[in-house]
């Protein structure tokens, strides 16, 4: 999914638009982000010996977190969809136990092997519900970094794609219209006073003035 980001804001500048107006975009509760995607390493990286409940614990809490800050920043463009990925992912999750479940087709086309042992966010289950709502296809032979990927991951990637090339078309218009419109705004009349009028000479030089 990183990787999938990486290339959607390259997508940007070549479909004509501009990153920097990203700078301007200020979300709300950026902090849950954050701990969202720290619980997520910790349950795959970090207490990979933990007791199975904690980590379906991290697991379903990741979601929740993340979906308070999405949901409050729900006016910004492409986030309702990614909203609906998310919440995809984490029906099937909480449906099956902990797990989203995986093609065990599409994990050894990825180069994946689960141990059946140890608890995973993603693998293959016996009893699935919604399976077609899981992990099952891998991304392409030629990208690097291969995965398994859902269909919640693929509407979280539309989202994204939303969300950029929305933000990076509309704030650069927004500000070319701006400049424009100042650039290009007609000057006020220049008001002569009447005591200029009076003298020939101060005359000459307000209409002078007038036609600049």
């Amino acid at each position: 999914m990183p990787f999938a980001f990486v290339l959607l804001l390259l997508s940007v500048p070549l479909a004509g638009g501009r990153l920097a107006p990203l700078s301007d975009l200020r979300l709300r509760l950026g902090g849950l982000v954050v701990l969202s995607l720290a619980l997520q390493v910790l349950m795959t990286s970090v207490l990979l010996g933990a007791p199975r409940a904690l980590l379906i614990g991290l697991h379903l809490t990741s979601y929740v977190t993340i979906a308070v800050a999405l949901w409050a920043n729900r006016r910004v463009p492409g986030l309702l969809i990614i909203a609906g990925g998310g919440a995809t992912n984490a029906a099937v999750i909480a449906l099956n136990g902990g797990t989203l479940p995986a093609s065990a087709r599409a994990l050894r086309e990825a180069g994946y092997t689960v141990d059946p042992a140890q608890f995973a966010n993603s693998g293959v289950l016996v009893h699935p519900i919604l399976p077609w709502l899981g992990d099952i296809a891998a991304t392409p032979a030629w990208l690097p970094f291969r995965n398994v990927i859902s269909i919640g991951d693929m509407v979280i990637l539309v989202g994204a794609a939303v969300l950029l090339h929305t933000t990076c078309r509309y704030r650069a218009r927004h500000a070319l219209r701006s400049r424009g419109s100042v650039r290009g705004r007609p000057q006020p009349p220049l008001v002569v006073p009447r005591q200029a009028t009076r003298s020939p000479a101060l005359r000459a030089d307000a209409l002078s003035l007038a036609g600049r």
